[in-house]
């Protein structure tokens, strides 16, 4: 049973989510898809509080719409087609998945102040407790896990 005070949902101890919660978006590539994928990941975040009670800070949101920039960035500008970004959380972990049809792998290049862009995979390490990139049948995938707060 769930109880809710104020709008807010008070989790009883026998109605705790068993799965994570999932949702995923198809992009076209179009001006704007960008922005929206951020939207999307925040609306997400708002759904993993309500429904997970999960502890979410705004530094932890921040680096959270952070790594889906990056990563739909990324897919944007070097597939050649649409791509997918899947969510996926907990109380304790938020992955970002993203799909491409390239199945060129992202490098990340070593630090250099000097350097121009190509700093997107480097940010995404430093925020994420892991990152995997992987070849799938159309492409490739993108997997980057991040703690949550508390």
């Amino acid at each position: 049973m769930t109880q809710y005070v104020g709008g807010t949902v008070i989790p009883t101890g026998f109605d705790v989510p068993v799965e994570p919660l999932r949702r995923a978006a198809h992009y076209t590539g179009e001006p704007g898809c960008i922005a929206e994928a951020r939207a999307f990941a925040a609306q997400f975040l708002e759904q993993l509080r309500n429904e997970w009670c999960a502890e979410i800070d705004g530094r932890t949101e921040g680096a959270v719409l952070l790594v889906v920039s990056e990563l739909v960035t990324n897919a944007d500008r070097h597939s050649n087609g649409p791509y997918i970004l899947e969510l996926e959380g907990t109380d304790a972990s938020v992955t970002v998945l993203v799909y491409d049809s390239s199945a060129a792998l992202p490098r990340r290049f070593p630090r250099d102040p000097e350097r121009v862009g190509m700093h997107g995979l480097e940010i995404v390490h430093a925020l994420t407790k892991q990152i995997v990139v992987e070849r799938v049948p159309v492409g490739k995938r993108v997997r980057a896990t991040l703690e949550l707060a508390g």
